[in-house]
């Protein structure tokens, strides 16, 4: 009886102990997703209330455009792009000052961005998505003035127009830098300035390696598109159109 308790004991003790397991195979095989795949009615009938609460939610008004505000319609600011950095400078300036004491001086966005124009009419939460489709949060950067007098080089030599607010640029007939104000002050190259912009430029991204010389950075956590959605909440009706913020003399 006692070997037979031991031997119990020992196999056991054997089972119990983990053995190392080793990965032996890994495969996979493409699906295609087409209209022949037919809709499988429990689990249609379960998400139709949350479609339909959503799509509530995404179309329901919250502003108005008189007119179709889009990013073509100037050769070096837009209506698309003035609306965009000018939310950005409302929306995040409050929120800026709250935790740091300081102001936003001005807002650089990226023309790429933009992703669709705003059609006359109503303008919802999915108008706020079409047009601002990334998860992009706003981030405000800390410049000496060298690196703002290379953004501003920048801005002149894109040839495109990128949405700017806060600051204005004004080229002579050469497209050389005649003027430059930020805040309604000539620009001052001993300063430092607060810059806002988005969190995939502040990492370097269309080529923006200037906010690389940074000398701080604040995540504010608040997303270009919540900006949005929360302007129009404001709005009522929405007023954009291509100005003198940035332009060249003839």
């Amino acid at each position: 009886m006692q070997h037979f308790v031991i031997f119990i004991t020992i196999t056991l003790l054997y089972a119990c102990n983990e053995r190392p397991t080793t990965l032996s195979k890994i495969s996979g095989k493409q699906l295609t997703i087409t209209d022949s795949i037919v809709d499988t009615d429990s689990v249609d009938k379960f998400i139709t209330p949350y479609r339909k609460r959503i799509n509530d939610i995404l179309d329901s008004a919250l502003a108005y455009a008189p007119y179709a505000i889009t990013k073509d319609d100037g050769n070096f600011n837009t209506s698309a792009g003035n609306l965009m950095a000018d939310i950005v400078m409302s929306e995040a300036s409050p929120v800026f000052k709250s935790r740091t004491g300081q102001n936003i001086d001005f807002v650089i966005l990226n023309f790429g961005g933009i992703r669709s124009i705003i059609s006359e009419g109503k303008v919802s939460e999915r108008t706020a998505y079409e047009v601002m489709p990334f998860d992009n949060s706003i981030v405000v950067l800390t410049l000496k003035g060298k690196s703002v007098r290379d953004l501003i080089s920048f801005l002149i030599n894109a040839k495109k127009p990128h949405p700017i607010a806060g600051i204005q640029i004004i080229l002579n007939k050469n497209g050389n830098l005649q003027e430059l104000n930020i805040q309604g002050k000539p620009f001052d190259e001993n300063k430092k300035y607060y810059i806002a912009t988005s969190d995939y430029l502040a990492d370097g991204g269309d080529d923006m390696g200037f906010f690389s010389n940074g000398l701080n950075s604040v995540d504010l956590n608040y997303m270009i598109r919540n900006a949005m959605i929360d302007y129009f909440k404001k709005a009522d009706t929405l007023e954009a159109k291509v100005d003198e913020r940035f332009i060249k003399i003839e």
